[in-house]
């Protein structure tokens, strides 16, 4: 039977009603709220692939590889590179990230046919359902030359300057290594074919839209005081880049070119290396050749964990992964659908877990390399269950009080991106330069922007990074450490194996607890994806002791809680969790572009 025509999203309540006029009845009794919820938002479904990323050109460079008969990691890696020119304040060739893929019927037995370098990959992945997953660690690494009171002042007090605006913020970059890892190994197209796009974005321009310029303009005292990021974002007198106006990025298309054409060696060695390395001898800067060198992406077995009858993956330290699944263990025996989705009692017991988790996060996790605990110290059942006689059900418990023994002690311009191809293949992949447009300086020539992810290590004993996170021993800068990381690209498999949810979130120290969300709205609450996306949201990461909130929560609630101990903040949008979901063979996907900021974009017929 031939797939009905795609529905605009501004159609889809007017196209529910229309097939079913019983709902328009007036003699029918009041849908529920959470009925009204399902009709009021619904998905955008397509019968072949679907795509949900940050800004629309970037998405429509991916379904390009879907439709030229890439799988999902195809259409992945050519939605990040796009990504690099189109969203430059969230992400880059200058930053890091975390992607987590399966694909159905991915075996050992194919090793022979990889290249030697995927072999790591392949010792890694975890069989789930009749294929393979396996995650990708581009995190950024600390220069061999730093010191671990690299950005001590002699007070002892943090100097933010240089560890945010100073070429000294810039930890090595891992975006390019990883992405090709990723599409070597797993993806089905030739590079120079998953390139393309991005590609010609840089070099034949784009449109300037209204969103891009805002951002220039807010980001002008970081970027107009280096000449290379002035020169590509403003205008010589000065202004930013109006909508309409067409930003061409040549440096960036040269630099994409040469990747297309010699993979990592086009990035960590010729001409773009040595561009980027004159820039630092220059301005001081930490890498070095040897640190170029030496960067590698990691492969990952993914950590897993069963919640409600169903399996969900998600990646170690550093990345955030181990936070959400400890989340979602904690949380799994509470009978949160009869306390009232985004109800008094439901968001308390969030909020306290949030506490316990955020405690356990900040005290014990860094980079691996560095001796940190076993994933079962957090997740195993002795684990979970002695934290969860620490929740209080009936009051909040002070950051003081969870802190005997004394304190121990990421902007939120992150992206992330979530596909699913025809076949069920689900990738999702989280990436970032840190603060918005990273430390504001661009490398002359090249065309990119470098990330200050070095303020996500534990720079001082007791000092908050950007995020307001006190971090512990564990994450304490080293040479080529990786700073932990928030970033939680998350898959979810139904009870009987089959692939159905990628999502993952921006949003610096929030990602963890906005998955979680999204997760808990769509298999607990039972919404549908768009609706699980959409609903409002809290947060709470132990320091500060706050509870922040999105507006859409009940004033009753937000009393309740008060009541109960809370300090409340209004707080802005959290997070953009774009999320896709496979329907099964034949079906189609869905996928949701969160209204906070975001866009889905399907295969079409």
């Amino acid at each position: 039977m031939k797939a009905p025509r795609r529905i605009p999203a501004s159609l889809l309540i007017l196209a529910v009603l229309l097939a079913n006029p019983s709902l328009a009845g007036a003699r029918d009794p009041l849908p529920s709220p959470l009925q009204e919820r399902q009709l009021r938002l619904q998905p955008v479904w397509g019968p072949r692939g679907m795509v949900a990323a940050a800004e629309p050109l970037a998405a429509e460079a991916g379904v390009r590889m879907l439709q030229a008969g890439g799988n999902a990691v195809d259409a992945a890696t050519a939605t990040s590179f796009a990504l690099a020119v189109t969203l430059p304040g969230s992400t880059g060739l200058g930053g890091g990230g975390f992607l987590l893929l399966w694909l159905p019927g991915v075996s050992p037995a194919q090793a022979p046919q990889r290249p030697s370098l995927c072999r790591q990959a392949l010792a890694r992945e975890r069989p789930l359902g009749g294929g393979q997953a396996v995650g990708i660690d581009f995190r950024e690494a600390a220069p061999v030359g730093v010191r671990a009171d690299q950005f001590l002042l002699p007070s002892g007090a943090v100097d933010r300057q240089r560890l945010t605006r100073s070429l000294q913020s810039t930890a090595v970059p891992g975006t390019v290594a990883g992405l090709l890892m990723a599409q070597r190994c797993y993806g089905r197209l030739p590079l120079q074919q998953i390139l393309a796009p991005a590609i010609a974005l840089a070099r034949q321009g784009m449109p300037v839209s209204r969103n891009l310029s805002q951002s220039l303009q807010a980001a002008a005292p970081l970027l107009q005081p280096d000449a290379t990021s002035r020169t590509i974002w403003f205008h010589p007198d000065g202004s930013p880049l109006q909508p309409g106006d067409r930003l061409r990025q040549p440096d960036l298309a040269t630099t994409l070119e040469r990747i297309a054409h010699q993979g990592e060696a086009g990035f960590y060695a010729g001409p773009t290396a040595k561009a980027l390395l004159d820039l630092m001898a220059r301005g001081g800067g930490l890498m070095r050749s040897t640190d170029l060198r030496r960067y590698r992406a990691r492969a990952m077995s993914p950590l897993m964990i069963r919640f409600r009858g169903h399996s969900v993956l998600s990646l170690p330290p550093p990345a955030g992964g181990l936070t959400l699944l400890q989340l979602l263990r904690l949380l799994e025996p509470f009978d949160l659908a009869s306390m009232g989705l985004n109800g008094a009692s439901s968001l308390h017991l969030l909020a306290e877990a949030m506490n316990l988790a955020f405690q356990q996060r900040n005290a014990r996790l860094g980079d691996p390399g560095a001796g940190s605990p076993p994933v079962e110290d957090f997740i195993g059942d002795a684990a979970v269950e002695s934290l969860r006689g620490q929740l209080d059900l009936r009051r909040h418990r002070p950051t003081a009080e969870l802190l005997r023994k004394g304190p121990l002690q990421e902007s939120h311009d992150t992206t992330h991106l979530s596909v699913v191809d025809r076949d069920g293949g689900l990738v999702a992949v989280t990436s970032s330069i840190n603060f918005t447009y990273g430390n504001g300086i661009s490398v002359p020539g090249a065309g990119f922007l470098l990330n200050n992810h070095m303020d996500d290590f534990s720079s001082g004993v007791g000092q908050a990074n950007a995020f307001g996170l006190v971090q512990g021993e564990a994450n304490a800068i080293g040479p080529e450490r990786r700073p932990l990381s928030s970033m939680a690209p998350t898959l979810v498999f139904q009870p009987d194996g089959r692939p159905w949810i990628a999502t993952g979130s921006p949003g610096g120290s929030r990602i963890p607890t906005v998955v979680l969300q999204v997760l808990l709205n769509r298999m607990v609450h039972g919404l549908n994806l768009a609706a699980s996306v959409a609903e409002p949201r809290i947060h709470s990461q132990l320091l500060p002791d706050l509870l922040d909130w999105e507006q859409g929560l009940s004033p009753d609630s937000l009393a309740l809680l008060q009541a109960w101990g809370h300090k409340l903040r209004s707080s802005r949008a959290m997070g953009a969790a774009q999320s896709v979901e496979w329907l099964g063979p034949g079906r189609g996907s869905l996928g949701m572009n969160d209204p906070r900021r975001a866009w889905a974009l399907a295969l079409p017929e």
